[in-house]
């Protein structure tokens, strides 16, 4: 594998997502919204690159809800080492605004496109594209739903039509993937990824049902994305955000910390 270079590490600490179909993106000086509206949970919903003076901080926390509130989503506020004010963390627990319950810390984390990681032969498994039609991505999205909140998805006519859309939307933007894993013909994992060639690609969204866990699926989606990001120009490598649970495989596999983030939780604006 070859060194991490400063170049990814740029890639890996300031990448920001960009305004796309079903992406609005509201920028200024002292800080930047990403929303997702048919994506209604935090994280997709986020607020980061807070940089303020301690007497706005206040104020800041109230224009970001005046310009989320309309949407009616909850918030993840995105905090990164070098955001200003330092005691920002202060600012939103005086407001009741929490560290995240499901995981108040990750890693940012880089693979150069040159590392080897070798598929682990799996009984069973095929990869497939969860962008391919409405039911691979509804079955993707149920992946993600079981592992991370142990629970299942209704079939209320309007999550359905805004998960069409998401489809739809990733499918014009040009730079998602989204495998869908299957053991079987069942679905057994789901992973994406954002490409951002030829600086890097970022990737996200890795879930392996816990009945189908230690199994190597988790490796080799990780496997299969990077093999992706060759095919489609990248030349520094991936970067992810690893949590409690992801983070000691990703060192595993060969990827590098260079970075962290820390979430706050916001329901207020939902």
């Amino acid at each position: 594998m070859g060194a991490v270079s400063q170049a990814l590490v740029d890639f890996a600490k300031y990448v920001r997502q960009p305004a796309a179909p079903g992406i609005e993106v509201i920028e200024t000086p002292r800080y930047r919204i990403v929303l997702q509206p048919d994506f209604p949970i935090p994280g997709p919903n986020s607020v980061a690159w807070v940089r303020c003076r301690p007497d706005e901080a206040d104020a800041l926390i109230d224009e970001v809800h005046a310009q989320v509130a309309p949407r009616h989503v909850p918030l993840m506020w995105t905090l990164d080492p070098e955001t200003e004010p330092a005691d920002f963390t202060d600012y939103l627990e005086a407001r009741g605004i929490q560290p995240d319950p499901h995981g108040s810390t990750a890693a940012v984390m880089v693979l150069p496109i040159g590392a080897e990681i070798e598929g682990p032969a799996v009984a069973g498994l095929e990869m497939k594209d969860g962008l391919a039609d409405a039911e691979a991505f509804r079955m993707s999205d149920a992946v993600n739903a079981e592992a991370f909140t142990s629970g299942t998805l209704d079939d209320d006519p309007a999550r359905t039509e805004a998960l069409e859309r998401r489809r739809r939307n990733q499918l014009a933007a040009g730079d998602r993937r989204v495998i869908l894993a299957t053991i079987d013909g069942e679905p057994a994992g789901s992973a994406g990824m954002t490409l951002f060639p030829p600086a890097g690609a970022t990737i996200n969204g890795g879930a392996v049902r816990a009945k189908f866990r230690g199994r190597g699926i988790y490796r080799a989606m990780v496997a299969a994305r990077l093999e992706m990001a060759r095919e489609a120009g990248v030349e520094g490598g991936l970067a992810v955000w690893g949590g409690a649970m992801s983070a000691p495989i990703l060192t595993r596999l060969g990827f590098e910390t260079v970075d962290e983030r820390r979430f706050y939780l916001d329901p207020s604006t939902a």
